[in-house]
């Protein structure tokens, strides 16, 4: 078993390894005629571009990348404070995984956890024909039980900004999170790119023993946050740096990685411009800061032209929108930008306001690059969203609260011809038709709380039609269904709604949850069941599915925690 990360490279009959670091878009310029991705010309990436639609082409380099990951436990003080944390090979964040648009990826999990389960789901992958690979126990897999391996295939679809995590449950809020860089075509020029900026609550306790105050419905208040896996804690700990020369322009890459918390990003003396939502690529605009609800990612182009004769070094802040959660260090979660690299001092520089904003950006700056508009689609589906009170508090959605069987995946009984329709698998069919292929699904919060809920749906981008903070009505609502936003995670607004479509064009079970890691625990969740007749045929290795669901049914007698949550 490897516990290091490395990238293999596999190009005609040459195997080259390279070491851990950021993929050069360079290696798919030499594979591909056409135009040349550089600092003047961002937009060209060879034979394609950033106008070419990712869901019509699919490009393939023919390039596989190749990554090995362990679960373990590690001792780790983020903040200054140690505490036993769950990882990826024993870093917090996990090794950042890059590739090419276009190339496939191998990435073998095994884990090393002495006492549970686990799965990695690739946050806003499309998963394109496979589903298999999309890392759900209970829907997509059994979890990988301790001691064994799975394996992930799939292809590098879309380009952008994303991250991995364990979906076992809790295990992603004690640690267990990592970058993923698809490097592709940009709306906008750029010279540098720093990669992820990765935000994040921290605990001091694990999350398991939070999850007991979860279950009575109050959400837990966390100690900190951290960047990059960085912060202070009083006096202890210290600050993720960035480095800046004058006059030269940066990408960051933000990923809200968060257990239960909105932040509003800010780089002090600095604006920016704003060039992707999630994995999708969008006309840029201007901001001094932006609002990023968990799950979503956000690709900024930062110009370093701050006046520098009175400081050199600016905080980088993720400001804790505290209307939305507590936080117990809500106003010191930062970063440093430094000039001088030899600088050590701590900035003095004011911020911006901290808001109450507890949802998205304003859907008119979130115009996507390549427009595309709503198709055709027919009856819509519509569920409400409420709780139940009983020995613990849950979340219902479609009239059902999510309740997973960890040894029944959906996958699973689709390959055994079983039925997968038992109500507390909460499954909503999905078939495209000679002129219906698009499903519209709209949520209504009808719990009366005033929570924003970030909604995240695996298997699809979805275009965001409607989205408000009034009561719905179907009679006078009207749904924007000329280029709408398009993204995998979009916040449902307290006392409001989301209406949202996507293509019937990937068969696949899907699941659609909230991004809240609580609430997810408490089952706001469901899955769309796609097109299932057609799933079982994309399966690219059955053996692989069952062999890991003996392996898991084999441990359960000896697993040293139950299944208290709903699985995810």
């Amino acid at each position: 078993m490897k516990t290091t990360l490395f990238t293999t490279l596999f190009a005609a009959s040459i195997v080259a390894a390279i070491p851990l670091q950021a993929v050069s878009s360079s290696s798919i310029e030499s594979r591909q005629n056409g135009c040349v991705n550089s600092a003047t010309d961002r937009g060209c990436w060879g034979e394609y571009s950033i106008d070419t639609d990712t869901y019509l082409t699919i490009p393939s380099t023919g390039v596989t990348r190749e990554y090995w990951l362990s679960a373990e436990k590690a001792y780790l003080s983020p903040d200054g404070v140690e505490i036993e944390a769950l990882t990826f090979n024993g870093t917090l964040p996990g090794p950042t995984i890059t590739a090419d648009w276009g190339d496939n990826l191998v990435i073998h999990v095994t884990n090393n956890l002495p006492d549970n389960g686990t799965t990695i789901h690739w946050h806003g992958m499309r998963q394109l024909g496979t589903s298999e690979a999309d890392g759900v126990p209970g829907v997509t897999q059994c979890p990988i039980a301790p001691g064994e391996t799975y394996t992930y295939r799939f292809h590098a679809s879309q380009h952008g900004t994303t991250w991995y995590h364990s979906h076992f449950t809790l295990q992603y809020g004690d640690g267990m999170l990592g970058p993923l860089i698809i490097n592709g075509p940009a709306t906008a020029n750029y010279d540098v790119d720093l990669g992820p900026v990765m935000l994040s609550d921290w605990s001091h306790e694990s999350v398991f023993t939070l999850w007991y105050t979860a279950q009575q419905g109050a959400p837990p208040t966390l100690e900190n946050g951290i960047i990059n896996g960085l912060n202070t804690f009083g006096d202890l700990g210290k600050k993720t740096e960035f480095v800046f020369e004058q006059g030269k322009t940066y990408r960051m890459r933000l990923i809200n990685s968060a257990i239960d918390g909105h932040f509003q990003f800010s780089i002090d003396g600095h604006s920016f411009q704003v060039i992707a939502a999630d994995l999708v690529p969008i006309v840029p605009y201007n901001a001094t800061s932006i609002s990023i609800s968990i799950g979503q990612r956000y690709d900024i182009i930062v110009e370093a032209n701050a006046t520098t004769t009175e400081t050199t070094d600016f905080w980088m802040r993720a400001g804790w929108v505290t209307s939305c959660s507590d936080n117990d260090n809500s106003d010191d979660i930062s970063a440093i930008i430094r000039y001088d690299n030899t600088s050590t001092a701590d900035p003095t520089t004011t911020g911006e306001t901290v808001g109450t904003n507890c949802g998205d950006e304003a859907l008119a700056s979130l115009v996507p690059h390549v427009s595309l508009d709503v198709g055709t689609f027919g009856d819509l589906n519509v569920a409400d969203l409420f709780y139940e009170i009983g020995d613990s508090f849950t979340w219902t959605i479609n009239s059902s609260s999510l309740l997973l069987d960890w040894a029944e995946p959906t996958n699973l009984r689709l390959l055994n011809g079983d039925d997968i329709w038992p109500t507390e698998y909460n499954v909503i069919p999905i078939d495209a038709s000679a002129t219906n292929n698009w499903a519209v699904f709209v949520i209504i919060d009808q719990t009366g709380f005033g929570i924003t809920h970030p909604i995240h749906m695996h298997g699809h981008d979805f275009w965001v039609i409607g989205q408000s903070d009034e009561t719905y009505d179907s009679d006078t609502v009207v749904f924007n269904l000329t280029n709408p936003p398009r993204r995998d995670v979009a916040s449902l607004p307290g006392n409001g709604y989301l209406a949202i479509a996507f293509q019937i064009d990937n068969p696949g079970a899907w699941l659609l949850h909230c991004h809240i890691a609580w609430h997810a625990s408490q089952g706001l969740a469901l899955q769309f069941v796609e097109s299932e007749t057609s799933i079982v045929a994309t399966f690219s290795d059955t053996a692989a599915i069952e062999e890991t669901c003996d392996a898991w049914d084999e441990y359960v007698p000896v697993q040293a925690w139950a299944e208290d949550d709903s699985g995810i």
